[in-house]
């Protein structure tokens, strides 16, 4: 009975979710990869569905064994190669952690920096993320998308990190005296 909810999921097709459901399937039930409907909902970007099971009841902060839950999985599809910025606001919405971690530390703000997902990074920058999170290796987001030129990703950091008053070019920049550092200004609109 769970395959047939995770391929309703799949297909995007919210009634049949809902038959499968109606039927007994349980909304917390697992993939083969440990994910449950809401987690595969987030990951394919269906907003209508991932409300739909949220209403139901699904737990927003369930887990696989790696750490991924809903909002990570929604931070960024590789399939598709973009991310969902209206489901993580949903499950913000529902009161998701955002700051859960995956593997050496990594939180969703870091993933969708590190995927250059600007509107996902605003979307946490917004409920609040911690900017200045480290993961294992001591990198903040905004030290790991530096290396990868997603300049409006880096500018949103960099502002976040700036209004916490400990940003590059802040009174109290932690630079060694004569270092110089390069900022990403944003092209004017």
């Amino acid at each position: 009975m769970s395959a047939d909810l995770f391929e309703a999921i799949k297909a995007g097709d919210t009634a049949a979710v809902q038959r499968v459901l109606d039927s007994g399937a349980s909304i917390e039930c697992r993939d083969a990869d440990g994910l449950t409907p809401l987690m595969a909902a987030a990951y394919s970007g269906n907003l209508a569905l991932v409300q739909r099971l949220i209403a139901l009841g699904a737990d927003v902060n369930a887990c696989n064994e790696g750490g991924w839950s809903a909002v990570s999985k929604a931070v960024y599809n590789a399939e598709q190669k973009h991310g969902f910025a209206d489901v993580v606001q949903a499950l913000i919405d529902a009161g998701v952690n955002i700051e859960a971690t995956i593997g050496y530390g990594v939180r969703p703000l870091m993933l969708a920096a590190g995927y250059g997902e600007t509107a996902v990074v605003e979307t946490l920058l917004q409920a609040g993320a911690d900017v200045m999170a480290r993961n294992e290796g001591g990198y903040t987001a905004l030290m790991m998308v530096k290396q990868k030129h997603y300049v409006d990703v880096v500018n949103l950091l960099h502002e976040a990190e700036q209004m916490l008053g400990v940003g590059e070019g802040s009174c109290n920049s932690k630079n060694a005296p004569g270092v110089n550092v390069v900022t990403f200004l944003k092209r004017p609109s």
